[in-house]
């Protein structure tokens, strides 16, 4: 019997057509294959002779056709290295994301992402060894769909501890990230209308319309979302910590009211808890959940506090949305990965989690603290109590963008998350301090004052 096909090694799929005789038919598999991309410049061939025993071509026949893609530059042989796939010629197409990667700014303060930098690498590892070293052999199967146990317990505790949340473990169910957990609230509720803050983030607007909800908007003034002109929503979706991307804490007066409205209608608040870990001149403020757990669907992730990578994050649901969502969570992907949970749980069970956040506050304070120094001298700068941007008031927000273009500088501007974009609207920059690396970030600053001097 032959063993090379379960055996170890390297695999190839080819489909040589011996029509044209054994060798040319390799040869043309494999050119293809290169030219076509399914085999990537620097990727490993089979050694000879298991190729030949997988086609049934000998292997002198496989051996001269090796070599003479090598002589036409598809491959390349190192003695010790084997046969790889030589680089794509010079004329060749450029891959995928080549152009894109080729448009990055040297200077990068876009909102929306934390100092990936920071990630706690080390105690990450340490979390996960420990993670897989006690996971029961279960944890490799597939499971509860609300999530792991261990994580829904460990959050329990955490989220209650830092934010004020009153958040039972069979009340948790663990998703892949914010969006995720908004796409399924979405389906659950089926037909209900939602109010999105105005302005609030596009891209948010957009996953609810596309998972069938139906969106209005809701003004957005110095004290956070308008309670009085909710209409006729049944559910609205607020970010009360740090609102993106005005900045604003939604005030204690608009707190009450909006939870006096769930009780009063049977609404739902849904709470996206963004920047909520990163308060700077005080204490943070509580979840609005721990106001009225009946009526708020609280979403929290580890995308900013960790990186988004991770693809963690977490709602804390009234009892009556916990089997729907558990359902619709089952039938969108079963279940988020299992073993980044268990490395989370230890992370937040060490303590390491804590202290992570506590030093990534003060990094990010630190940054906030140089943006004042440097641009609120001359310009208004606002919502800058927490989070990881802040919005810098201009007065033509189209010409200051081209100039920051012009200089390879990129930031988020206020015109496009308007529901409805228009002449009047008040008009600014949204400046992330999150995103740059700590040598970067005093020259970026730089650019920005620059690009701001003449408008």
């Amino acid at each position: 019997m032959n063993d090379f096909w379960s055996g170890v090694g390297v695999d190839l799929h080819l489909e040589p057509d011996a029509a044209e005789g054994r060798r040319a038919g390799l040869e043309r598999a494999l050119r293809d294959a290169v030219r076509e991309g399914r085999l990537a410049p620097g990727s490993r061939l089979p050694a000879t002779r298991r190729l030949a025993a997988e086609t049934g071509i000998s292997r002198n026949t496989v051996k001269a056709a090796y070599d003479q893609l090598v002589a036409e530059g598809y491959l390349t042989a190192r003695q010790g290295s084997g046969t790889r796939v030589a680089a794509l010629p010079s004329d060749a197409a450029a891959p995928p994301g080549a152009a894109a990667r080729a448009r990055e700014p040297r200077f990068d303060l876009r909102p929306g992402s934390p100092d990936v930098g920071a990630f706690p690498a080390a105690a990450w590892l340490r979390a996960l060894r420990r993670a897989i070293a006690t996971a029961p052999s279960l944890a490799y199967d597939y499971g509860d769909p609300r999530g792991r146990i261990e994580l829904r317990t460990a959050l329990s505790g955490y989220l209650g501890r830092a934010r004020g949340v009153i958040a039972p473990p069979e009340r948790i169910v663990i998703t892949s990230g914010y969006v995720q957990g908004l796409a399924l609230l979405t389906r659950v509720l089926d037909g209900v209308g939602i109010a999105m803050e105005d302005p609030g983030l596009p891209f948010h607007r957009e996953v609810v319309r596309r998972n069938g909800g139906t969106v209005t908007p809701v003004p957005v003034d110095e004290r956070g979302v308008r309670v009085g002109e909710l209409g006729d929503a049944g559910a609205v979706v607020v970010t009360p910590a740090h609102q993106y991307p005005t900045g604003v804490t939604l005030h204690p007066g608009r707190r009450r009211a909006l939870t006096e409205w769930a009780r009063a209608r049977d609404g739902l608040i849904v709470e996206d808890d963004y920047d909520g870990e990163f308060r700077y001149d005080r204490q943070p403020v509580g979840a609005l959940q721990g106001m009225a757990p009946g009526q708020v669907v609280y979403l929290g992730t580890a995308s900013k506090t960790l990186g988004p990578a991770l693809r963690l994050g977490w709602m804390v649901l009234p009892p009556q949305l916990v089997d729907a969502v558990a359902d619709a969570k089952l039938h969108s992907d079963h279940h988020t990965e299992s073993i980044g949970q268990l490395a989370l749980t230890e992370l937040i069970h060490s303590h390491a989690y804590d202290r992570h956040v506590r030093a990534c506050r003060l990094r990010y304070r630190r940054r906030r603290d140089l943006l004042l120094e440097r641009v609120g001298a001359r310009r208004g700068v606002r919502g800058i109590a927490a989070g990881l941007h802040a919005l810098v008031e201009v007065g033509d927000e189209a010409e200051v963008l081209a100039r920051a273009e012009a200089e390879g500088l990129a930031v988020g501007r206020l015109g496009e998350h308007w529901h409805t974009p228009g002449a009047g609207r008040p008009q600014g920059l949204v400046v992330g301090y999150g995103t740059p690396r700590e040598r970067l970030y005093p020259e970026a600053l730089d650019v920005l004052t620059k690009v701001l001097g003449r408008d």
